[in-house]
């Protein structure tokens, strides 16, 4: 059975840095309609206190999440050295596809064919599919490509992970202050080389209760237009919801893989609030009864770059595995998790081996 390895990688970044004072102009709400009194910059210093969150980048008008996702694609595929028209598979992870103008999500054609179309990719036989999956999408992009490529279905496939949530966020609500643009590109490749690659992975999906936590839904300033839908969420169940259950699915997936924690060497986990990446990171190292560790192993981009959603985590390899993260570097034939919890709620982990 052949094994599935990341021979190039890619990532775009825009370039409107989006600081605190972008939203000093906002007049906030909160979750039951009623208008924050207290100043604005007060809760905007009170946001970046939560979440560590300072800037975040958003793409500029003329640009789209498909335009963006075949920015990231052309660096992938030319960092993997491979003519293009090897690709069997196009996966591409998105919560919203191709925001139009007016916020409404746009899913046709799927934003795979788009990119493909952009390429230029001749092959009819390269199949292009979108992963619709919350934040986790990419991951389970990652997890669907492994699989086709166990099957013996492909053996090269372009994996994108793209949004552009700057255009899906009520303008009333504090939690448009988390979310953010970008787009990150991995090419997988089947090997014959054992033990190599992704080595292990699982994928949990609670959809019972859990299932409205993060969803669309009217602004929340009932004065103002109801008829289009934002990004709503509920911060502490998700807070809550995610310390309890992604840990656990961490541990498992490290098991699976014959690992301890010990033997990780980087955990590249989404980041959508700082607070909770660290409470996570934690509460995994205290199911293995460890105390003390080097807090390195989990990579921080949120503060910077904002909540990406599925772009977070090929953007974060990219710039690592480039050498363009300070203090970041991951070791030669070492053991990596990439790990996300979102909308569904979905949970997923891959342990990733270097070869």
């Amino acid at each position: 059975m052949p094994n599935t390895i990341i021979i190039g990688s890619g990532s775009y970044l825009p370039n409107r840095i989006i600081g605190r004072d972008y939203f000093l102009g906002s007049e906030f709400y909160s979750e039951d309609g009623e208008k924050i009194d207290k100043p604005v910059e007060e809760t905007i210093a009170k946001f970046v206190e939560i979440t560590e969150i300072e800037n975040r980048r958003f793409i500029d008008e003329d640009l789209s999440n498909s335009k963006i996702g075949y920015e990231a694609a052309k660096l992938a595929i030319a960092d993997a050295k491979i003519d293009q028209e090897e690709l069997d598979y196009i996966i591409y992870a998105s919560n919203f596809g191709e925001v139009t103008e007016h916020g409404y999500a746009d899913f046709m054609p799927t934003m795979a064919a788009r990119v493909k179309n952009k390429l230029g990719i001749k092959n009819r036989k390269c199949v292009t599919y979108d992963m619709l999956f919350g934040c986790p999408g990419w991951v389970e992009a990652m997890i669907l490509a492994d699989n086709l490529i166990k099957a013996n279905v492909a053996k090269t496939i372009l994996v994108i992970g793209g949004e552009t949530l700057s255009r899906v966020t009520d303008p009333h609500d504090r939690n448009r202050m988390i979310f953010a643009d970008g787009a990150g590109a991995v090419v997988v490749k089947a090997t014959d080389e054992e033990n190599v690659g992704i080595i292990a992975h699982n994928t949990i999906c609670d959809n019972g209760i859990e299932l409205d936590y993060l969803a669309n839904g009217p602004s929340i300033n009932k004065e103002s237009d109801q008829t289009r839908l934002f990004v709503r969420m509920q911060g502490r169940k998700i807070y809550e919801y995610a310390l309890k259950n992604v840990p656990n699915a961490i541990k498992e997936t490290i098991e699976d893989a014959g690992l301890s924690i010990e033997d990780i060497n980087k955990i590249l986990i989404h980041q959508a609030n700082a607070k909770m990446d660290y409470a996570m990171i934690e509460r995994l190292h205290k199911l293995y009864d460890v105390k003390d560790y080097d807090h390195s192993i989990s990579p921080m981009t949120i503060q910077d770059f904002g909540n990406s959603s599925v772009a977070t985590i090929p953007t974060m390899y990219d710039l690592i595995i480039k050498g363009k993260m300070d203090g970041q570097t991951f070791k030669e034939k070492g053991n990596i998790v990439m790990t996300s919890v979102g909308a569904g709620m979905n949970i997923n982990a891959i342990v990733y081996r270097f070869p």
